[in-house]
């Protein structure tokens, strides 16, 4: 499931302001540095194909005029507490702007999500989308800590990945309740073993700090951002720490930033059940009728696990994966009826590719680690530890909030970080940003994973003057490069030109 980050509640512009400025005196290798950080020479050179723990696939295809990609590692400080100790590497992508020199604005970095998305695969697989903006912007984008080929960590193998699809994600006896939280407690050890010491260091908070030195060692007066869904909170936890080096910043999908975990995903589950009842109703449906007839059929796949034209089982939880998978795409919603239609005819195969998809599995079997990644983050960053007795009494609200998607999503409340090996530090990530340049929000009414109420709020506590909204009226997961010729308008005119538009205007 897509998590929602924590961050630290605390003020903490000074303090990373300070651990900015030591980094002049910082030292180099893993075993302790003693050179400028901010002044590295990064080793720019052809990007190789990415690695499994990236998404895998080939070398990233050039683009138009001249648009070649290129690869290089920044050394950041392991522990940003410590900015003089051992040093990590972060790997970065970018393709050289395609306008004239004098035209150049500087670099554009990007954040997909998450968190635990690879920037340096998803930024290539989408460079087409952003050839207007690279007339005037390097566009380039990373790993985040903890992310890929930035150390990324792996906490089960791909046969402990496929053996836990067998658990119970709404456990129904005592015994699967033991089964789902030892799961739990199993993937955290190995996440510890695995990361070492730096689960304790990959939180927003250290990413963003990573972001401010990406943009000193690129050369960049200001922090130019493009972020979506998590990468919203990235952003927002950036300004706070960084308001003066704020440039041209979009915020797109935006991830409410006053909801704390157990509000986060109760948020999700207002969103994603949102989202099923608009399909339902574009299919004819009534959404009440739908949404029950999905909710049996989710019953008796828990029952029992639906075959499969492979010699796997649908479960509940993939069937889960299966049906949210095509709700973050309006165009994809044809394929979730085929596969709904096909499961009550008793075929789960429609389904399953649908959920081992959402949960980056290939035809021969590999996992990707995106959802480790984005676990060990969320679990450092997040601060609430519902006890068992706690998480059950969610149980009835969750449910009632959506049908079919509530269960789940109650249990992991309490269940994705439970007895986790290391402590969560934040309650609600900060983001005022007083003094920041103006940030521009969008928001997309029908999006599941971000519901849309979050862009306000986030514009609130950015501060007055600085959070502008953009709203879009559609369906799917974030609104640029959705098919709106005003939202992409707008967000172009804002970037390139730096024109902000009127607080409060919407796309139809």
């Amino acid at each position: 499931m897509p998590k929602p980050p924590r961050m630290r509640a605390a003020a903490l512009t000074a303090t990373a302001l300070l651990l900015s400025s030591l980094l002049a005196g910082c030292s180099g290798d893993d075993s302790g540095n003693d050179e400028d950080l901010t002044a590295q020479d990064l080793d720019w050179k052809a990007c190789p194909a990415p690695s499994q723990a990236q998404g895998g696939g080939g070398s990233p295809s050039p683009l138009p005029a001249d648009g070649t990609w290129e690869c290089a590692t920044m050394k950041a400080p392991r522990d940003w507490d410590d900015p003089e100790g051992d040093t990590i590497g972060i790997d970065l992508i970018r393709v050289k702007s395609s306008g004239a020199e004098n035209r150049r604005i500087g670099s554009l970095i990007f954040n997909f999500g998450g968190p635990g998305g690879s920037g340096v695969t998803t930024l290539p697989a989408f460079g087409d989308l952003y050839e207007k903006l690279r007339t005037r912007y390097d566009l380039v984008s990373f790993d985040p800590r903890g992310v890929g080929a930035s150390e990324g960590v792996r906490c089960r193998s791909d046969k402990e990945i496929q053996a836990s699809e067998s658990v119970d994600i709404t456990p129904d006896t005592p015994a699967e309740e033991t089964a789902y939280f030892q799961d739990a407690i199993a993937f955290g050890k190995g996440c510890q073993k695995a990361e070492g010491q730096l689960m304790a260091h990959v939180s927003t908070t250290d990413t963003a700090r990573d972001m401010d030195l990406i943009r000193q060692v690129l050369g960049d007066r200001k922090m130019h951002y493009f972020g979506i869904s998590y990468g919203t909170e990235l952003g927002g936890v950036y300004a706070h720490l960084f308001p003066g080096t704020v440039g041209r910043m979009i915020l797109d999908a935006v991830v409410d930033p006053s909801a704390d975990s157990e509000g986060h995903t109760e948020n999700q589950a207002r969103g994603f059940q949102r989202a099923l009842n608009n399909y339902l109703k574009s299919t004819g449906q009534g959404a009440e009728a739908g949404t029950q007839k999905i909710v049996d059929l989710l019953k008796r796949i828990d029952a029992n696990p639906m075959p499969t034209s492979s010699d796997r089982k649908l479960t509940e939880s993939l069937a889960l994966t299966g049906i949210i998978r095509p709700l973050y795409s309006e165009a994809s919603w044809p394929t979730l009826t085929s596969a709904l239609e096909a499961a009550e005819r008793g075929d789960g195969s429609e389904l399953l590719a649908l959920g081992d998809d959402y949960n980056d599995r290939d035809a021969s079997g590999r996992y990707g680690t995106g959802t480790h990644s984005q676990r060990v983050i969320s679990c450092l960053d997040d601060k609430q530890r519902p006890t068992v007795e706690e998480t059950k009494k969610l149980l009835p609200r969750f449910e009632k909030v959506s049908p079919v998607f509530g269960p789940m999503l109650g249990w992991d409340t309490g269940g994705w970080c439970h007895d986790w090996p290391v402590a969560g530090q934040y309650d609600t990530p900060e983001v005022s940003a007083p003094g920041a340049a103006p940030i521009l929000l969008v928001g997309n009414t029908g999006d599941p994973a971000t519901p849309y109420e979050g862009t306000r709020r986030m514009a609130d506590e950015l501060g007055k003057g600085v959070g502008v909204m953009l709203t879009w009226q559609g369906e799917g997961h974030s609104a640029y490069g959705k098919g709106s010729g005003c939202v992409d308008s707008t967000v172009n005119a804002y970037l390139l030109k730096g024109t902000v538009p009127k607080d409060g205007k919407v796309c139809s």
